[in-house]
């Protein structure tokens, strides 16, 4: 017996070592969604640089549009990724622009400064607010955007003394950019400064939502019950990205205060919040390019049907609301998206049977 015992334990240890070395085995690694640049969205930032040339007649409706986008994606952060619906958006827009209006109208016309200023304020509110939003559920979030955006408009409404009331803010004198580029009536360097930042926080953007991040925000918003149990702080990640979402809806205030070289009211009215979820609806969240789609769309759709109708524009947009909402699910990419596959599908079952 001693003589097979030798024989007979690398046998039995046989099993235990194999089990050893299946649990020691490193598990399959989860790869980031894929960041590089695609054809298409080269093609996207593309347009812009053509239209310069193309329409000279239009940059001022386009750089409105380039800002709009930008406001819209501030937006499309918190509802697209993080799942906050948010009623009173405009409180950030709202203070980004007359944070760099009052401060050109006060002696301190010096653009990126100025922009930035407005950045830090509005981020500054969205932190303070943040925590009363975050905690809530939907309806809960809907109400204390709504309010304090009410609350923000009246009191820039009673302010009329530093805010210029329903008259807006006038006599902004905005500085060369860089001491070298002036803002012309023509909306050249306007067009150019604001299509520059907003490709640049898009970058910075795209980067942030493509990062374990943005993962984690897509995981809150889908269920946000059970990402504490992988070890992540729910309120943490959903305060860090209000915050950022009001630093940039302030930016796109304060581009739109500078470019126009006034502020009026209305950049905190309600019907600003309202309009920006019309165009998220329309573009698509949870896409970044779904704001700067349906800004466009809208924008574009507004100039051309207030055109031909002062009165009645807004049944037109309301139709194509509806249209979009029933049949395009996602917004207008979400229903090219669905479009493309399906044509993907039919000329890869074709191949097969050829």
């Amino acid at each position: 017996m001693s003589a097979n015992t030798p024989t007979s334990a690398p046998a039995a240890a046989a099993p235990t070592t194999s089990a050893k070395t299946t649990a020691m085995s490193p598990l399959p690694l989860l790869h980031l969604p894929n960041d590089r640049w695609k054809p298409l969205e080269i093609i996207f930032w593309l347009l812009p640089v053509a239209a310069y040339f193309v329409f000279p007649d239009y940059l001022i409706l386009i750089s409105q549009i380039m800002i709009v986008g930008l406001f819209a994606i501030s937006l499309d952060l918190i509802l697209g990724y993080g799942g906050i619906v948010s009623l009173g958006h405009a409180a950030f827009f709202g203070l980004g622009a007359y944070t760099a209006g009052l401060l050109s109208a006060h002696g301190w016309g010096e653009p990126i400064s100025g922009m930035l200023l407005g950045a830090i304020v509005a981020a500054a509110f969205g932190y303070i607010i943040s925590f009363l939003v975050v905690r809530g559920n939907d309806l809960a979030r809907l109400m204390v955007t709504l309010g304090i955006g009410l609350m923000l408009f009246e009191a820039a409404n009673k302010a009329a003394f530093i805010t210029g009331g329903v008259d807006g803010l006038s006599g902004m004198m905005v500085d060369k950019i860089f001491g070298v580029f002036e803002f012309d009536l023509n909306g050249k360097v306007a067009y150019i400064y604001s299509f520059v930042v907003l490709f640049i926080l898009f970058a910075v953007l795209r980067r942030l939502v493509n990062s374990p991040f943005g993962l984690s925000l897509v995981g809150i918003r889908e269920g946000g019950r059970r990402m504490p149990a992988i070890g992540v702080n729910v309120n943490q990640r959903l305060t860090v990205i209000f915050t950022i979402s009001a630093a940039i809806a302030g930016v796109a205030g304060a581009l739109l205060a500078q470019t126009t070289q006034f502020v009026g009211l209305d950049v905190l009215g309600f019907p600003r919040s309202a309009e920006l979820l019309i165009i998220l609806v329309l573009g698509g969240t949870g896409r970044l390019y779904g704001g700067l789609v349906g800004a466009a769309i809208f924008m574009l759709a507004q100039d051309y049907l207030s055109g031909l109708n002062p009165a009645y524009w807004q049944f037109w947009i309301g139709l194509l609301l509806i249209v979009i909402v029933l049949f395009a699910r996602g917004g207008i990419l979400g229903g090219l998206t669905l479009i493309w596959n399906s044509l993907r599908k039919s000329s890869g079952t074709k191949g097969e049977r050829s």
